[in-house]
């Protein structure tokens, strides 16, 4: 179930108000307002140099804002510095200490904190069953797996019990299998421990798969909040349908020319049907000759222009496909509600 946010009833996880971060002219946060739920798996997605990390940095500590306001759970954080914050951050590089056992780099936290050697020897235990590294205490972090490293550097992040787990792109170094098994993993997690994470990526499938909401960054500004199904079936902005996924991104004139809204829509490749006979009942049909067609597995993409000049790409199950060639004609047919209306160019 998605976590939501009525702030009539509610206290934010996090909270900004206007938040802005400048370096010199650059204006790396540009008034971000901003509300998140807690127990609420929030992910802040963009291109490098978007804002989103920035975003983070200033939750973490890492950065102070000049200017606007920042809550965790209703406390003021300005000023204050990491330590004094109930969160803490799990980092792509996983920031583990090379010279200390699994066990003591999970502990590190709680020695610093002044936690006896007893106790936090517990902790840790637990938190790396947590992460299902049971037995691994006494290794050494170059003895493990990519992924491993990354299981400690959760459990040394969730063993201090914090409020808010932070996660800068943690999957950035793993393979692409290992990678969608740590999607799973952690998505599994933070459900179980009901804690709110907010996770950092420039991958917009890590986002889709794994948020309760996404937050889509650009020139240090949210162009768009909501659950992944909405900003990605209804992109708000031309940069929104271009980064998350990919799209056709059709000017007014265009939209109308396919029976759409007089507006500047988004048209999903994946929503272009190829027909043979009569298209489906309310559809907009229009010959086109095939540009190019790449084969992925699955799918293929089949890139045609139409005679008024429009090129269009389709993503069709490889089946469907059938003998398509470049040079040659196909029919190509959108559904009536195909055609997202954006509310800008932005």
């Amino acid at each position: 179930m998605h976590a939501t946010l009525d702030t009539a009833l509610t206290t934010p996880a996090v909270r900004f108000a206007g938040v802005a971060r400048h370096f010199g002219a650059v204006k790396a946060v540009d008034g971000v307002d901003l509300a998140i739920a807690p127990g609420e798996f929030f992910a802040m997605l963009g291109p490098s140099g978007s804002g989103k990390t920035t975003c983070l940095r200033l939750i973490a500590g890492f950065e102070q804002p000049d200017a606007g306001h920042i809550e965790i759970f209703g406390e003021t954080v300005e000023g204050l510095p990491p330590y004094r914050r109930a969160v803490n951050t799990v980092f792509q590089d996983y920031a583990l200490f090379p010279h200390l056992s699994v066990g003591d780099n999970v502990a590190y936290g709680l020695r610093v904190r002044g936690v006896s050697r007893t106790e936090r020897d517990r902790l840790a235990r637990e938190a790396l069953a947590m992460v299902k590294l049971s037995g691994m205490e006494a290794r050494r972090p170059a003895q493990l797996s990519g992924g491993q490293r990354q299981r400690v550097a959760l459990a040394r992040a969730l063993v201090v019990r914090p409020k808010v787990l932070l996660l800068d792109e943690p999957l950035g170094a793993l393979d692409l299998k290992l990678r969608e098994e740590m999607q799973v993993e952690l998505k599994g997690l933070q459900r179980a421990l009901g804690l709110t994470f907010v996770f950092v990526t420039h991958d917009q499938g890590e986002a889709l798969s794994m948020a309760d909401r996404v937050a889509v960054f650009n020139d240090g500004r949210i162009v768009q909040v909501g659950p992944p199904e909405e900003v990605y079936e209804r992109p708000a902005t031309r940069f929104v349908a271009g980064f998350v996924g990919s799209s056709n991104v059709l000017s007014a004139l265009e939209a109308e020319a396919l029976g759409g809204l007089a507006r500047p829509s988004s048209l999903r490749p994946e929503k272009i049907a190829l027909v043979t006979g009569a298209p489906p009942e309310g559809a907009h049909a229009v010959e086109a000759t095939v540009v190019d067609v790449s084969y992925q597995g699955p799918v293929r993409r089949i890139t045609a222009r139409t005679p008024a000049g429009l090129v269009l790409t389709a993503a069709v199950s490889a089946g469907a496909a059938g003998e398509v060639e470049r040079g040659g004609k196909v029919m190509l047919a959108v559904p009536p509600d195909a055609l997202q209306p954006m509310e800008g160019e932005a």
